[in-house]
């Protein structure tokens, strides 16, 4: 046998004792691209929540001044909305628990901000949520297969 080979099958051997071994690269990578975006879409809610709700609704209401068709009174409620549906939304894709439910309940948090910010006008931001919808969509599109690195997948067994 080569050096090379030997030394590939020494590193397959020292890998198979470990527990991640066991999940194909398709389950780490799911697993991974879940937990990042679970983290900075909790992380959008709470550090909303520690700034205070008042704060958040200065924010928008400043936002939405010259958007006529998005009615001041409505703000309130969107903020609320928006707050809590980032943080138990992006908790549970960070733990990888309810993973179906999150992804869609996330994906309608997207799709409201979506509304806001193309009434606002405001493109650059608009694109970003495009691309925030388009990991929403991997993600629920290969959960199924993919989602073994997570509470879920621990529960299934």
């Amino acid at each position: 046998m080569s050096e090379s080979a030997t030394a590939m099958k020494t590193a397959d051997t020292a890998r198979s004792g470990s527990p991640i071994s066991r999940f194909s690269d398709s389950a780490i990578a799911y697993g991974l691209l879940r937990l990042t975006f679970g983290i900075n879409i909790a992380l959008h809610g709470i550090s909303r929540q520690l700034a205070g709700q008042a704060v958040f609704l200065a924010y928008l209401n400043h936002y939405f001044e010259k958007t006529p068709l998005i009615p001041k009174e409505s703000l309130p409620l969107f903020a609320f909305v928006i707050m809590w549906g980032e943080t138990i939304f992006g908790l549970l894709m960070t733990f990888g628990l309810f993973t179906r439910v999150a992804l869609i309940g996330g994906s309608l948090v997207i799709a409201m901000l979506a509304v806001g910010t193309n009434l606002a006008q405001d493109w650059g931001i608009a694109g970003l949520q495009l691309t925030y919808a388009l990991i929403y969509f991997v993600l629920l599109k290969y959960r199924e297969q993919s989602n073994a690195l997570s509470v879920d997948g621990m529960l299934h067994k």
